[in-house]
Formats: structure tokens, sequence, C-alpha cells
């Protein structure tokens, strides 16, 4: 495993965080499922292609080892699960989602890369998954624990299904840390980025949805402080991207 940086003021300083009102999840699968059918294209045009280098970072923090059986959470339309399938390092992988829609494109992007053999898709929630405990070497989600119910009821089930170390890896938004930059980003983030996703998507509200769940994100310790407290140790953070993004590693007692 690279090594990460431990997560601390530098990561995320509590003084920084926006005052913008969280938006409701109860529905947000519904959300997905009217813009799956331009989902795809609109992460690689939105993040100017950097989503595909995200995906790569979880890919290289992999427990050790090869035939390992991996969970991929709001697995969408499974970018991170073929990914992880393509380091020839999974005996199999399962991507669970909530949105039909976003799986029914999952399914055939497996189907056309022959990877069908190795992995599976279904339909579920990530605060509720149904699955044995101890039965993944690792569990990642990349952009959905923001969207879960209930966070802190979704990390437990995570360390619940891992196998003792198994590692959970967490790719999610985040705001960067220099005031400058993030003044920028955020008036692409508040005004630039809505519009044109819902253009391109039909679904404005969809986008507005996106930077408003960002903003209200308890990014960087104060998530690192969640894992632990769900009860994860080793827990870390990688800042990515001048801290757009950050990805979160913790593992199993």
């Amino acid at each position: 495993m690279r090594p990460f940086r431990m997560a601390g003021k530098d990561v995320a300083v509590a003084a920084l965080r926006p005052k913008a009102e969280s938006p409701p999840r109860q529905q947000v699968w519904e959300m997905f499922d009217r813009i799956a059918h331009r989902y795809d294209l609109l992460n690689r045009l939105l993040s100017f292609g950097r989503d595909v280098s995200w995906r790569k970072q979880v890919v290289r923090h992999l427990p050790p080892g090869a035939g390992l059986r991996v969970l991929d959470l709001a697995t969408g339309t499974a970018d991170v699960l073929i990914a992880l399938a393509r380091s020839g390092r999974l005996a199999a992988g399962v991507g669970l989602d909530r949105s039909a829609g976003m799986l029914a494109l999952g399914v055939r992007k497996i189907r056309d890369r022959g990877l069908a053999d190795r992995l599976s898709l279904v339909q579920g929630d990530a605060v509720n998954l149904g699955l044995r405990a101890n039965a993944f070497d690792a569990v990642t989600m990349a952009f959905g624990i923001r969207n879960v119910t209930d966070m802190d009821a979704g990390l437990r089930e995570m360390l619940r299904i891992l196998t003792p170390g198994g590692r959970a890896l967490i790719l999610e938004f985040s705001l960067p840390g220099n005031r400058a930059f993030r003044g920028v980003y955020l008036a692409y983030f508040r005004h630039v980025l809505p519009r044109i996703g819902g253009l391109l998507s039909g679904d404005a509200h969809a986008y507005r949805y996106l930077n408003q769940t960002v903003e209200t994100f308890p990014y960087g310790e104060a998530f690192c402080e969640h894992m632990r407290r769900a009860g994860f140790h080793r827990v870390a953070a990688r800042s990515l991207t001048f801290g757009i993004a950050t990805l979160y590693a913790g593992e199993k007692p």
C-alpha cells in the first residue's frame, strides 16, 4: 500500500466548511435513474477527465495479494469495478447500487468487456446490504458515501462485511484547502457545472444536488473520525488534485 498522509489540519480545516444546507437523500436513486444515460459522459466532461486517474488511485491501494473478493458500493455504471477487475488481482467482484438505470448500463459494459465471469451487479442499499459478514477482502465506494441516508450505518455495514484485515477504500469529493483555488473551484461548482450538467442530462436538479452535497459533506479529518467511530483502524486520507477529491482508507481490526 502506498503511504497515505494521515488526516489532520492540512487535509480539512473546520473553519473553511461552507454554510450550504444539506439536501435530503431518501429518493436520490430516482435522480440517478433519470441521468443514467448521460452519467459517464458528464463524469469525463465535468471532471476534465480526472475521474479516470482518481479510480486508478483506488486500484493502487487495494490490499496486497491476488485472488481478492471485492464489493463496490454505489457502483453506478460499474467504472470502478471494471478498473479493479482489469488490475488482474480480483477473483470476484460484486457491484451494488439502488439505481436500476445505472445498473443496466453497468451490466452492458461488463458484458462488452468480457468480464461477466468475474463481475456481477445487484440492486441494493448500502445501509442494509443483506450480505454475510466477513465475506470481502476489500470494499470500495466512489462518490457515493455522501448520498446514503445514514452515513454512519453505511460505514458500519462496510466494516461488517470485510474480512479481518480487510480494507475499505472510499473516494469522495472534498474542498480544496487553498483559499484562492477554492474560490475558483466553488464558482465553477455552483454556477458552471449545474448549467452544463443540466443542459446535457436534462436534469438541472441533479447537478445542483451535486454541489450542495459536496459542500455539506464532512470531508478530511471530520470524515476520518466517522470511520474510526464505525470501528475502522489505520484510518488515513489522501488528497487528490489539489483537494478536489480525497481517497480515504481504513482497515478492519
